[in-house]
């Protein structure tokens, strides 16, 4: 389908503010039009959600305060990438390091972007099932509580707005088309050092 005539090319950027992880950019972008326009945004590393799926059902979750918000939040594991980490390592990394599982399989979802007008964060969606409980590996000054739900406790959550975090709202669609059958995963046993 063609698009030349929605894109927008950069003809300046300037960098805002470099922060630890996060940096601000201001671009000035030539519209399809002709015209000029400014363009804030974030540039982000990327991150890994993860779907973690019990035996029993029952998926995992954790609680933890969003400063930016002010809340506490009920999200599905995640984290950012490191430089150059690939998204599954990543994944099997936070999950082990925040809920203390590992998993025996593991299922590549499909990718989102958070927020497209002022972010360049990308998510992938990874499920995890086979699960073994372990030790948590908290980073220093991560805080969280780790816990399990239904599907259906999950959904209402969502429902009535106890859920809010754009991931875990779109992972619980992910999770209820999976479990109906509508969407597949194609499943793949974990590496050996994660599988241990």
């Amino acid at each position: 389908m063609p698009e030349s005539h929605l894109r927008e090319e950069a003809t300046a950027s300037e960098l805002l503010v470099k922060g630890n992880f996060l940096h601000a950019r201001r671009d000035t972008v030539r519209l399809p039009d002709g015209h000029s326009a400014t363009r804030e945004y974030v540039v982000h590393p990327g991150a890994v959600v993860v779907v973690p799926l019990l035996d029993d059902g029952r998926v995992v979750l954790e609680r933890q305060f969003r400063y930016p918000v002010g809340h506490v939040m009920t999200e599905f594991p995640a984290g950012k990438l490191d430089a150059g980490e690939d998204p599954l390592l990543c994944g099997q990394r936070e999950l082990l390091e925040e809920t203390g599982y590992r998993a025996r399989e593991w299922a590549h979802a499909g990718a989102m972007h958070l927020a497209v007008a002022y972010s360049t964060e990308i998510i992938h969606v990874y499920f995890a099932r086979g699960l073994e409980l372990g030790a948590r590996q908290l980073d220093h000054g991560e805080f969280l509580d780790v816990f399990t739900a239904t599907p259906d406790e999950l959904l209402d959550w969502c429902r009535n707005g106890t859920v809010t975090d754009a991931k875990t709202l779109t992972c619980t669609l992910w999770l209820q088309n999976v479990l109906s059958g509508t969407w597949t995963l194609d499943w793949h046993p974990a590496a050996p050092a994660d599988a241990a």
